[in-house]
């Protein structure tokens, strides 16, 4: 049975309702909640409606977190994507860009950079199945509902994930502090950016199959960048090789 979670606010229940309905199951709505274009999104959607219940919203709302009061129950299974499914209808180019994250274990990092990858041209996120923040209602928040705009996706072995999409073409980068300037690379073809977590860095297995490892450089007394600003540097950095225009 898939796993259901709880997503809630009122963007990112709109993100989910505009951009993948088939994932909604229901909306949690608070006696108060007056907003016109989220009602007549459920509606459009035909996704059934409940009463918000004070007694049970802490249950469904990590850490108490502001719901603006609306909360949806979701299908995991249809917001993520098997990487077997996703990798075989896969057509790389050179302008393919695709996310790794090696362990990242924040979910607001995972969200901030969700929605960095949705916005500057990556094609899927990808994750592995262990050591690794799941999706969950804050990842969603923290992406700003951008999680329905792009492949979520769940890799079961990381190894042998990275050394299927390198036979594809991909170039694979990790970023560290310790790489070659990402200001200098070309980024002349497809690319993967492999993200590590937030203390360790990139995990060593993932580690031995780049290509590459890239730093951000910065100024002196400042050792690193947090992993989801360091990841938007990076997207945008690989923009600027492609000169993209948005």
């Amino acid at each position: 049975m898939a796993q259901k979670i709880y997503i809630y606010g009122k963007h990112a229940v709109g993100e989910a309702l505009t951009h993948a309905p088939n994932v909604v199951l229901k909306v949690h709505l608070a006696a108060n909640m007056d907003d016109a274009k989220l009602r007549a999104a459920i509606r459009a959607a035909g996704v059934p409606t409940e009463k918000l219940d004070p007694k049970r919203v802490s249950s469904m709302v990590e850490h108490n977190a502001p719901h603006q009061g609306v909360v949806a129950l979701v299908s995991l299974g249809n917001v993520t994507v098997p990487f077997e499914h996703f990798v075989g209808t896969l057509n790389v180019t050179d302008d393919t860009l695709l996310i790794l994250l090696s362990e990242v274990q924040d979910p607001h990092n995972v969200g901030a950079i969700i929605r960095s990858a949705a916005a500057l041209g990556a094609s899927a996120v990808l994750m592995p199945a262990q050591k690794q923040s799941p999706i969950t209602g804050a990842v969603i928040k923290a992406s700003v509902g951008m999680a329905f705009h792009i492949p979520l996706v769940v890799m079961q072995n990381m190894q042998q994930g990275i050394a299927e999409l390198k036979k594809k073409g991909m170039r694979v980068y990790g970023l560290d502090t310790k790489g070659s300037p990402l200001s200098e690379e070309e980024f002349s073809g497809a690319t993967l950016f492999v993200l590590g977590n937030e203390s360790q860095g990139v995990a060593p297995a993932a580690r031995a199959l780049c290509d590459a490892t890239l730093s951000i450089p910065m100024r002196a007394g400042v050792e690193s960048l947090n992993v989801a600003a360091s990841a938007a540097v990076a997207f945008y950095a690989w923009n600027l090789s492609k000169s993209r225009k948005f």
